[in-house]
């Protein structure tokens, strides 16, 4: 591995590149990142990284999301199979048929989709600031694609009409009630954290809801243990970073295959041969920047 390591670390130097992992890798991909976050602030990092190549650890519409993002930049997505479930729910078809149903609502579009799907949106949105989102727009009616999960979690918090489509994480869709319950025997006094992606159910008991980026702040500063109602990957980072207490995932299965597809062989090898850049056609490249520009502009 520190062979590998190295590798990697002479790669970014000739090629002026920056590594950029979501918290749902594996730990050795994490541990070889400029910077690890969730999907607000790996977007944040694509837009100010000074690098001629942005090397994205992530899933497909990720890497994409840092290309709309950077056309003068090289994207690397090490991992092109690695695809997110739920943003293939949905297309761009799919969309233009909701606004023709409503017309006059809003498409708030979860970054967890394609490119094609926030060409079509009027703003993208995070798990970390959805409600800020939905809650920003002038209208009563609003389309949210495609997580129906997190739509609902936004709904308890605005008064507009949120218009769900169907879609949702197979990870956290295989969490249920049952799980948190079982959890809090298993572990009493430790605190359940639910990511907005899981059931409505699971919401209801756990003890807090973050986005990945708020469960690791909230940590930070934790004393009781932590029951970790997302992807599994992220329990590296929050051990590093607080190690003074014990995590536990809320179920057993919570690890994403496709979140797991990057591997420092990967990385390596997408620095080396260059054969893994995101190509984004120009003009869907424009309207989805648009929508991500307006996300970033709402803040978290």
């Amino acid at each position: 591995m520190a062979n590998l390591v190295d590798e990697i670390t002479k790669l970014k130097e000739t090629r002026r590149a920056i590594i950029l992992a979501h918290n749902y890798q594996r730990g050795e991909v994490q541990d070889i990142a400029d910077y690890v976050g969730d999907s607000f602030g790996l977007s944040q990092k694509a837009v100010e990284a000074d690098a001629d190549v942005i090397v994205f650890c992530g899933v497909d519409f990720m890497a994409e999301s840092a290309a709309i993002l950077n056309p003068g930049k090289a994207v690397l997505n090490p991992a092109p199979e690695a695809g997110c479930p739920m943003a293939r729910m949905i297309t761009a078809a799919d969309v233009r048929a909701l606004k023709a149903q409503h017309p006059g609502a809003e498409v708030v579009c979860y970054v967890n989709s394609s490119a094609d799907v926030k060409a079509e949106s009027d703003v993208c949105c995070t798990s970390s600031n959805a409600v800020k989102v939905v809650n920003s727009l002038p209208g009563d009616e609003v389309i949210f694609v495609p997580d129906k999960n997190l739509a609902a979690y936004t709904q308890r918090f605005t008064g507009k009409e949120i218009l769900p489509w169907h879609g949702y994480c197979p990870t956290h869709q295989l969490i249920t009630a049952g799980d948190v319950l079982v959890a809090k025997m298993d572990h009493p006094g430790a605190e359940v954290l639910a990511h907005p992606e899981c059931r409505p159910e699971v919401i209801d008991l756990a003890d807090k809801v973050f986005s990945t980026d708020g469960m690791i702040k909230y940590a930070r500063e934790a004393k009781n243990d932590l029951i970790i109602g997302t992807e599994s990957g992220i329990i590296h980072r929050l051990k590093k970073e607080n190690p003074g207490i014990r995590y536990y995932p809320l179920s057993s299965y919570t690890t994403c295959p496709n979140m797991k597809m990057n591997t420092l062989e990967t990385v390596r090898d997408s620095l080396r041969d260059m054969r893994t850049e995101i190509r984004i056609p120009e003009n869907i490249r424009i309207r989805a920047k648009k929508a991500l520009d307006r996300m970033l502009e709402v803040g978290r």
